[in-house]
């Protein structure tokens, strides 16, 4: 799985010209996953995403984390995190997952994320074309790959 954060001031998404989700200060994540991610890879990035200290302390140090600051998560599904363009100018997407793999993964994910902070978790619709707006806070962005650790 790959996860872009964003460090937000306030972000929503938006589908068929109504708000979906939003959230004021928190995270604002696209979540992309791949055939070969399973519960191992969710595990990992929920406990990286909940912890990541990305958030200004009192002396405006990035020290504090998500859990620290009590903020929110606006969650996005994105296959095209996956994509490969080692040949030619279209993307091709062969590495992400199917609908009938991701749709499992990314509930799972917005399911551990919810049950791990106490604040407010949304998310846009899996497969759904959708109009994401934020303000990046800094601006901080974060990528996350569970397969390679980093």
């Amino acid at each position: 799985m790959i996860a872009v954060l964003q460090r937000v001031s306030e972000a929503s998404v938006t589908i068929e010209n109504e708000i979906k989700g939003e959230i004021q200060n928190g995270l604002m994540i696209l979540l992309g996953i791949e055939e070969a991610d399973n519960e191992e890879d969710i595990e990992w990035l929920n406990r990286k995403i909940i912890n990541m200290r990305i958030f200004n302390d009192e002396n405006g140090v990035m020290n504090k984390s998500l859990l620290d600051i009590a903020g929110e998560i606006l969650l996005i599904s994105q296959f095209t995190l996956h994509a490969s363009t080692k040949k030619g100018n279209r993307p091709s997407y062969i590495k992400a997952a199917k609908p009938d793999i991701a749709i499992p993964l990314y509930e799972k994910m917005l399911n551990s994320l919810d049950f791990a902070i106490p604040t407010k978790i949304q998310s846009g619709e899996f497969g759904a074309d959708m109009k994401v707006s934020l303000v990046n806070d800094g601006p901080v962005t974060i990528i996350l790959d569970s397969k390679d650790k980093k």
